[in-house]
């Protein structure tokens, strides 16, 4: 069973305008979008973790392996114009979405491609639907607007202008998150960052 579409990715035209960004429906193909949907694991609060602080089903690990495997960032090197060699991965995953989440933002400027793909069977909410910005001010002023839909693959080369956000949603959205960065350090402090908010959520959650 193909875990992921890479040919999808090649033939999808990469927009360039206001900053560099492709969007690829069925990225990872049904049947498989399915099992990782099965695998995918349960987090009962908001916030974005590490891999490890998770407990996905077993087939989840083969889909982290492709996604941190040297196909698909030959791929992306290729689709962005980035020499990615050596540089390290960071995986994260989301479980659920809180109503100030979805803020305008850029990502942090340790992160050379950002990549999400969502595990969400429909999406019937207006809100948690991924926009890409013209600007840092209006969440309506978007050029693009992406369901986060089984198996859909949105990605992004970070910038100073590379802006967007969502419409808040309060509950579950699945997704996992890729992201190439600039350096090993880099990576680090940003799982560190996301370890100690994850373990204040817990609490929080639990207290």
């Amino acid at each position: 069973m193909a875990l992921l579409d890479l040919e999808a990715l090649r033939r999808t035209p990469l927009v360039t305008s206001p900053f560099s960004y492709v969007v690829v429906p069925g990225f990872v193909p049904r049947e498989a979008a399915q099992a990782m949907r099965q695998d995918f694991p349960e987090i009962p609060y908001a916030g974005l973790l590490p891999l490890e602080a998770t407990s996905p089903g077993p087939g989840f690990n083969a889909l982290v392996k492709e996604l941190t495997g040297p196909a698909l960032t030959a791929c992306f090197a290729e689709k962005f114009g980035l020499d990615l060699t050596g540089r390290p991965i960071m995986v994260t995953l989301r479980g659920r979405t809180q109503a100030r989440d979805g803020r305008i933002h850029t990502d942090s400027e340790a992160k050379l491609i950002t990549a999400l793909i969502y595990f969400n069977e429909g999406w019937e909410s207006q809100g948690g639907r991924l926009r890409l910005l013209r600007g840092p001010d209006d969440i309506n002023d978007m050029v693009a607007e992406v369901p986060p839909e089984l198996g859909t693959l949105i990605a992004f080369r970070r910038s100073g202008n590379s802006y967007h956000g969502h419409e808040p949603h309060i509950g579950v959205r699945r997704s996992v998150m890729v992201n190439w960065m600039n350096s090993g350090l880099a990576a680090q402090r940003e799982l560190m960052r996301h370890r100690l908010s994850a373990q204040a959520k817990r609490i929080l959650q639990y207290d």
